[in-house]
């Protein structure tokens, strides 16, 4: 097994992490949102339990695998660019993985900031803002796959 092989694997394994996360946060959004219409007190208690996994999945989950994703990541690059040098970061396809990486990161960042506002009761985002933007975590990664699978250029 070469160093390269391990940190490709963690890699993907903390990214699969991280999809994961992403993808089941802005459902609970959706619930806990669809919640404001329900009678008391069911709605708290509902919403009680919805939060709590909120934070917990950002906690425990989601937090420590992008942290992971990254530092994997950050591995890769080193041992290609003592590989192959800096240049393959100039690639096409390596531009598309990075920017992907970055609104990945950036769409982690609005999860976050928006468990905040749902938690003080100042979200104004609805069940079908949720549904509709529960995908973007997928489209980015099918991009970022078949960019770095591809290694395409122009």
């Amino acid at each position: 097994m070469s160093v390269y092989d391990l940190a490709r694997g963690l890699h993907i394994l903390a990214v699969i992490a991280w999809m994961a996360g992403l993808l089941f946060l802005p459902r609970l959004y959706a619930y806990d949102a669809e919640q404001r219409d329900k009678p008391e007190p069911l709605r708290s208690e509902m919403q009680a339990l919805l939060r709590a996994w909120q934070t917990r999945l950002l906690r425990i989950i989601l937090n420590p695998a992008m942290i992971l994703a990254w530092a994997f990541g950050l591995w890769l690059i080193h041992i290609d660019t003592v590989a192959r040098g800096w240049t393959f970061l100039l690639e096409p396809w390596m531009l598309a993985k990075l920017l992907g990486v970055l609104l990945l990161s950036g769409w982690h960042g609005f999860l976050s900031a928006e468990r905040k506002r749902i938690a003080a009761g100042t979200s104004v985002r609805t069940g079908r803002f949720w549904r509709m933007t529960n995908e973007i975590p997928f489209v980015l990664a099918i991009i970022m796959v078949l960019s770095v699978t591809l290694e395409w250029t122009f």
